[in-house]
C-alpha cells in the first residue's frame, strides 16, 4: 500500500509539472519565429546576412522569418540577391518596416514587395524606387529609358507574384512616389499595419501564404521570437562597405605609405598604410567607384607633394586641394544620397590633408635637405684649435674631444685656429683659419 501511494504521488507530481505553464516541455511546443534587422544601406554584407538568416530559420523549422527593415535604399545587385532569396525561401518572409520614422525607400521598397507578408508600423513610408546609375556616369536618354523600363517590369512582376498592386509598384520606379503606411495599406501594397512586434505576431497568426511548395499557415500565437544576430564577418563587411569608411581607409593608406617613405624603417606607418590599402581596395570592389574621382584625388595629392619641392607660391597647393575636393565629391557618385560621402567628412579630411602635406611632409623633406649638424659630418665648417703642430698630421680639439687631423694648404702651428673642411672616418681634414675679418 505504501508503495502504491508513493507511485501515485509521483504520477500526480509529474502531471502537475507537465501542466504547469512555462514548463520546459510546454516551452518546446511553442511555435518559433526568427527575426533579423536591416538598418541602413542595402549592400553585400546585408545580402549575406539575409541569406544566412533565411537558412537558419529554415533549419530551425521556424514558422516565419521577420525582417525588421529601415533603409534608404542601396545597391541593385544586393537587392536582387535578397529578392531571389525571398522567392527561394522555404520559410515565410515577413518584412516589417519598423520603428516609427523608418522607411523602405528605393531598394527597400522592392524588398518589401517581394515578401510573403508586408507590414508597416505607424509613421513610416515606402517607395521612391527609381533606378540610379552606378559609378557617377550620366546615361544618355536611351539608356536611362532602358534602365527605367527594366526596373519597372521587375517591380510589376514581383507585385503580381505576391498579389500586390502592380500599378503602384510601377509608379515607385517611374515616378518615385512614396506612400505612408495608411496609403500603402489602402492601395494594397502592404498587408498589415502593426503597432509593434507583438501586434504583428497577433495579426499574422493563422494567415495563409503561398510558398513554392504550396500554401502554408503561419502559427504565431504565443510564439517565442529568437533574433538572428549578424556574424562578426557580416558586421566587418558592413563597416568596410560604408562609403565614408572606404574613403577614410584610402586616405589613411596614403598617409601611412608617405610617412613610411619619408621615414624608412619606421615600420608602423607602413604596416597601417598597407592594411588600410587592402581594406580600401576591398571596399572599392563592392562599391560603385568612379574612376575620375580616384584620379582627381591622386592628382590633388600629387600637386600637394609637388608644392613641397617646387616653390609655387601656393598655386599648386590650391589646385591640389580643389582637385582633392572634387574627386571626393564624385568618388561614389550614384545619383542617390545613400552612397555619397558625407560633405562634413570631405571638408574635414581636406583640411587635414592640406595640413598634413604643408607641415608634416614638408618638415620631413626640409629635414632631409638640411645640412647635417650632428656627428662627424656635422663638424664640417666648424672652427677648432690645433693642440700640436700639424705638418702634415697632428691633433686638434673639437666638439669636446681630441681628433687626429691632416693639414691641407700648408703646416699649422700649435694653438692656431683651424677650420674643418672634410671628414674621413676619424680623421679631420683641416686648414689654417684666416684671421681676416669680413
Amino acid at each position: 500500500m505504501k508503495r502504491f501511494c508513493a507511485v501515485l504521488a509521483f504520477v500526480v507530481a509529474a502531471g502537475i509539472a507537465l501542466a504547469t505553464p512555462g514548463s520546459p516541455q510546454q516551452a518546446e511546443t511553442r511555435p518559433l519565429i526568427n527575426s533579423i534587422r536591416i538598418e541602413g544601406p542595402i549592400e553585400p554584407a546585408v545580402a549575406l546576412y539575409v541569406h544566412r538568416g533565411i537558412g537558419t530559420a529554415e533549419r530551425n523549422g521556424a514558422q516565419a522569418l521577420i525582417v525588421l527593415l529601415d533603409t534608404p535604399g542601396g545597391l541593385g545587385d544586393s537587392m536582387d540577391s535578397i529578392v531571389k532569396d525571398f522567392f527561394a525561401s522555404d520559410v515565410p518572409i515577413v518584412v516589417y518596416v519598423w520603428p516609427k520614422g523608418a522607411k523602405a525607400a528605393s531598394a527597400g521598397a522592392i524588398i518589401t514587395l517581394a515578401s510573403h507578408i508586408a507590414a508597416m508600423s505607424p509613421a513610416t513610408n515606402i517607395g521612391a524606387a527609381h533606378p540610379v546609375v552606378m559609378g557617377g556616369e550620366q546615361p544618355d536618354e536611351v539608356m536611362s529609358k532602358k534602365l527605367e523600363q527594366d526596373a519597372a517590369a521587375t517591380a510589376r512582376k514581383i507585385a503580381h507574384d505576391r498579389g500586390r498592386n502592380m500599378d503602384v509598384a510601377e509608379q515607385f520606379v517611374r515616378k518615385s512616389i512614396s506612400l505612408t503606411e495608411d496609403e500603402a495599406k489602402e492601395k494594397k501594397v502592404i498587408d498589415i499595419i502593426a503597432r509593434d512586434q507583438n501586434d504583428l505576431l497577433k495579426q499574422i497568426d493563422g494567415r495563409k501564404v503561398k510558398m513554392a511548395g504550396g500554401e502554408t499557415v503561419i502559427r504565431s500565437r504565443n510564439a517565442r521570437v529568437e533574433k538572428i544576430e549578424p556574424s562578426l564577418r557580416e558586421q566587418f563587411l558592413h563597416i568596410v562597405g560604408n562609403p565614408n569608411i572606404a574613403y577614410i581607409l584610402m586616405l589613411v593608406a596614403v598617409y601611412g605609405i608617405i610617412f613610411e617613405l619619408q621615414n624608412p624603417g619606421a615600420v608602423f606607418p607602413g604596416v597601417v598604410g598597407a592594411i588600410s590599402l587592402i581594406l580600401a581596395l576591398f571596399s572599392f570592389a563592392v562599391l560603385p567607384v568612379n574612376l575620375a574621382g580616384v584620379l582627381l584625388i591622386v592628382l590633388g595629392i600629387a600637386l600637394l607633394v609637388a608644392d613641397v619641392f617646387i616653390p609655387g607660391h601656393g598655386v599648386l597647393t590650391i589646385g591640389g586641394l580643389i582637385a582633392f575636393v572634387v574627386g571626393s565629391l564624385i568618388l561614389f557618385e550614384t545619383g542617390s544620397p545613400v552612397l555619397r560621402i558625407s560633405l562634413t567628412l570631405i571638408i574635414t579630411m581636406t583640411a587635414l590633408t592640406g595640413g598634413f602635406f604643408l607641415f608634416a611632409v614638408g618638415a620631413g623633406i626640409r629635414g632631409q635637405r638640411a645640412r647635417i649638424v650632428t656627428g662627424a659630418e656635422g663638424m664640417i665648417g666648424q672652427v677648432a684649435e690645433a693642440r700640436t703642430d700639424i705638418d702634415p698630421k697632428g691633433k686638434v680639439f673639437a666638439e669636446g674631444s681630441y681628433w687626429n687631423a691632416l693639414a691641407e694648404g700648408g703646416p699649422i702651428k700649435k694653438g692656431e685656429p683651424v677650420r674643418v673642411i672634410g671628414v674621413e672616418k676619424l680623421l679631420l681634414k683641416v686648414k689654417k683659419e684666416s684671421s681676416d675679418k669680413p
